[in-house]
């Protein structure tokens, strides 16, 4: 079975809507969008490459896909390492109102969300990757789907926009697989689903 990894940007306070430009995602009135561009650097633009050059098959929200479909058939420079990819492996949209993907390459896919990704890990030997899509992250974290997440902290307050973690989701805790600080400090921290927190407390012992 193939593991499902997730790559998503987000603000010191918690932001991941609309972290490539100004347009991509306005909901809400949302008006900062393109936040990461000043931290893109060497540092950042070699991890990108790496994960992307695991990638086997890719799994995008409906908003994502839009975004994602509006500009990457458009670059068809073969050394590009995330074109190349998006542009030739296997991509899935989870959507329930998308019925027509003129991406090539892609499948709509609906219905019993946990049944349709497990299936879809299951045909996956290696990674299948989420990009972006907190919506959809947030949903399939709560169902217990996602094996890994690449989570990139970026240097900046937003105080406004969709944030990624939000009340109710499900207690979830992680275990820390590794991680950088690139030069412009961006915080890229990687970590594998371990089931639910623990707990305890800082009580001292009675003979203490």
């Amino acid at each position: 079975m193939g593991k499902l990894v997730s790559t998503i940007f987000v603000s010191l306070d918690g932001v991941y809507q609309a972290p490539g430009g100004p347009q991509e995602d306005t909901r809400g009135g949302f008006e900062q969008g393109g936040w990461t561009f000043p931290f893109n650097d060497e540092d950042f633009g070699r991890f990108i490459g790496e994960v992307f050059d695991r990638a086997e098959a890719f799994l995008l929200g409906r908003r994502t896909y839009d975004i994602f479909s509006g500009y990457w058939p458009k670059v068809t420079d073969p050394a590009d390492p995330v074109a190349s990819r998006l542009n030739s492996l296997p991509k899935y949209v989870a959507s329930g109102s998308l019925t027509d993907a003129d991406w090539a390459g892609t499948t709509v896919i609906g219905g019993d969300l946990a049944k349709e990704i497990t299936a879809l890990k299951e045909r996956t030997a290696g990674e299948l990757q989420l990009h972006g899509s907190g919506a959809l992250l947030r949903s399939l974290l709560n169902l217990d789907l996602v094996d890994t997440v690449h989570l990139l902290t970026f240097p900046v307050v937003l105080g406004a926009g969709r944030r990624l973690f939000v009340e109710g989701a499900v207690p979830t805790a992680f275990r820390h697989s590794g991680g950088s600080v690139t030069s412009k400090g961006v915080s890229i921290q990687t970590y594998d689903l371990a089931g639910r927190p623990e707990y305890g407390d800082y009580t001292l012992p009675d003979n203490a």
